[in-house]
């Protein structure tokens, strides 16, 4: 458990948090999250562009903020694309997406790469004002790092290019230090889009293990796989504590790092993702409440004694 100063400063990070979910879960954010919030939503590869819409819209409706995931190679043509651009504005409001590329073997369409999406002009022709690309602190397991590197470049550029605000998005991870240090990296690069830090929300350790390889997660996944009694803990709730801690304490010392704030990966279960992030927010602020009344104690003297 963090102590109550760093829980505090846990609390203060959290406190502009974003899940993801799909558009089949999408109903279990509407009654548990504050207005304003953010939702990605997943396009997986089953679902079709009116499932996409109608979750925006149903989150839009809730005074939620949502961000739909566009994959490029699920896209047949660029009209396919722009239709489905102007219904996300259109009707559910959308004014912020995740571009990107897919992990589709073959390309459905023309498209196969979030680099081509945004240079069309759509999103910005539809009024999208921000862009968030997907980044690899641990690299990709099927792409190269100087790949990403310059696809990373591009897009940036392309977005710079076009008058749209971009966002860095990360990969979970399940350690602070490839995070951070994929971090300092990008500021000593001179890339200033803002990261927000994907990270694995609370679920039992064998779901966790199985989609840390199905995303392609790195080195980091042995902090989770080594631990100790891991045969016999499989069904053990894990939770990003001592990950998040540790980057919200390194943000507080170094803000040039430019972290936006806590991304939840939630597996299909929201609900566990949300009330983990709020009960955490309200210690936090418990934390941050409790020595104030203690300092006006201090002396045997209180101020209605005085």
């Amino acid at each position: 458990m963090a102590g109550t100063s760093d829980h505090a400063v846990l609390a203060r990070f959290l406190g502009n948090y974003s899940v993801e979910v799909t558009a089949r879960d999408a109903d279990a954010a509407v009654h548990r999250l504050p207005p304003g919030t953010e939702v990605f939503i997943a396009n997986l590869p089953k679902d079709s562009p009116d499932m996409l819409v109608a979750a925006a819209a149903r989150l839009h409706r809730a005074e939620l903020v949502p961000v739909p995931h566009i994959v490029a190679r699920k896209i047949r043509d660029r009209r396919e694309f722009d239709d489905l651009v102007g219904r996300l504005a259109d009707e559910a409001g959308v004014d912020r997406v995740l571009a990107l590329g897919g992990d589709h073997d073959r390309p459905t369409g023309e498209f196969d790469a979030s680099l081509q999406l945004i240079r069309t002009g759509s999103f910005e022709r539809h009024g999208i004002r921000q862009i968030a690309i997907g980044c690899y602190p641990e690299g990709h397991p099927r792409i190269a790092n100087q790949v990403l590197q310059d696809a990373l470049e591009a897009k940036l550029a392309a977005i710079a290019e076009r008058g749209l605000a971009a966002r860095l998005v990360s990969q979970f991870a399940f350690k602070p230090e490839p995070v951070l240090d994929f971090a300092r990296e990008l500021r000593a690069a001179g890339v200033s889009a803002p990261l927000r830090i994907g990270v694995a929300g609370p679920a039992q350790r064998a779901k966790l293990v199985k989609y840390a390889i199905r995303c392609g997660v790195g080195a980091s996944l042995r902090a989770l796989t080594e631990r100790r009694q891991l045969l016999g803990g499989l069904l053990r709730a894990e939770t990003p504590e001592k990950l998040l801690t540790a980057i919200a304490l390194a943000h507080r010392d170094d803000p040039s790092l430019r972290f936006e704030g806590a991304h939840f990966f939630t597996f299909g279960a929201p609900e566990q993702s949300i009330e983990w992030a709020n009960s955490q927010i309200e210690d936090g602020r418990n934390a941050a409440v409790q020595p104030t009344i203690n300092s006006r104690h201090q002396g045997g003297m209180s101020h209605e004694e005085s």
